[in-house]
């Protein structure tokens, strides 16, 4: 039987308008759930893999129920969950489109992730019969507590043996409790074995300067090789790192692609020319359920590399924050090249 896919962070309720809207264009918000550790426990569950999430949640709360319950019902394991003081995280999402940026708006604060501590969690317990623990750069950024339980957590991981996956996910709005997210970031993938990130997150989160211009339209193969060496060695722990590259054109259409470093050589990725996005949020986290998918059932680091990018574009014609695609329909988009055709 194969070992459960733990992964840790916050899931919030999250309320955008109606399809392209403006916030309160009309009086109505879409309530759906999300968050990028929920996000990857999904798409694991989507992709026929056992995963278990663990949070921290208000206790007697049918918001926190009704997230729960969602969970449960796309096939993730909940059981491990811990109810306590505080209450459910919010985003909001304004969906962009053409030129049009998207813009997200956090309500996080006193959270129960936010007020969570270390202890508050039985490691003992939540890392029963796995074999890797998935985490993101998120959590530590809610608050000092949430920084120092996430780094808790990637020390009990590394502990038990587990194979740690961390993506380093910056979030500018919510480094604002007071350490700099490059002082705890730099210590905390000490315990990782595989990194996530794109150009900026490794900048900003681990000091390491990228060479690299996003806005060129290309992968510049050269400066992500130097990019990925550098990471790999100033961390000796780490066994590959995976660099996504979005090519933003506008909001509705975007290039995509990724290339890894696994110490045995530099992998990149086909290009896909995504247009007319339908929503693009939790994209990354259906390329990290898609990379560690891959390292544990494909043959190759190449090909797990593929499923990953594949996984993440499909995300892109998805509403809402979770990956609804199956393994065939992803091997249908890598055998396709992406036609698009009927499927009768």
């Amino acid at each position: 039987m194969a070992k459960t896919i733990v992964t840790f962070g916050e899931i919030m309720l999250r309320l955008a308008p109606p399809g392209f809207e403006r916030f309160l264009q009309t009086p109505q918000f879409v309530a759906t759930f999300g968050g990028g550790e929920a996000n990857v426990a999904v798409a694991l569950a989507s992709f026929g893999l056992p995963s278990a999430y663990v949070t921290v949640l208000p206790d007697k709360n049918p918001i926190a129920d009704a997230a729960i319950g969602e969970l449960r019902r796309l096939g993730v394991d909940t059981s491990k969950i811990v109810r306590g003081k505080g209450r459910v995280g919010i985003y909001y999402l304004e969906a962009g489109a053409n030129q049009r940026a998207s813009k997200v708006v956090y309500d996080r604060g006193q959270s129960a992730i936010a007020l969570a501590k270390p202890g508050d969690i039985d490691w003992d317990r939540v890392f029963q019969d796995a074999g890797w623990f998935h985490i993101t750069g998120i959590t530590p950024a809610i608050s000092g507590s949430a920084a120092d339980l996430a780094l808790e957590s990637v020390r009990r991981a590394r502990e038990k043996g587990l194979t740690v996956s961390c993506d380093l996910n910056y979030r500018k709005n919510l480094w604002k409790w007071g350490k700099p997210a490059v002082e705890v970031m730099r210590e905390l993938v000490k315990y990782v074995d595989v990194a996530i990130a794109n150009e900026e997150d490794v900048q900003m989160t681990l000091g390491i300067q990228a060479e690299v211009d996003v806005h060129s339209g290309s992968l510049d193969r050269a400066q992500y090789q130097k990019l990925t060496g550098k990471v790999l060695e100033e961390y000796a722990n780490l066994k590959a790192i995976a660099i996504t590259l979005r090519e933003s054109k506008s909001a509705s259409h975007n290039g995509w692609s990724a290339c890894l470093n696994d110490r045995q050589g530099f992998l990149v990725s086909r290009h896909y020319d995504i247009t007319h996005i339908v929503d693009r949020v939790g994209g990354g986290d259906s390329f990290a359920g898609g990379l560690i998918y891959g390292f544990l059932e494909l043959a190759t680091h190449q090909e797990a590399l593929e499923f990953a990018v594949a996984a993440s574009c499909l995300k892109h014609s998805v509403p809402g924050d979770f990956n609804r695609l199956t393994v065939d329909e992803v091997n249908a988009l890598l055998k396709s090249g992406g036609s698009g055709r009927v499927q009768r």
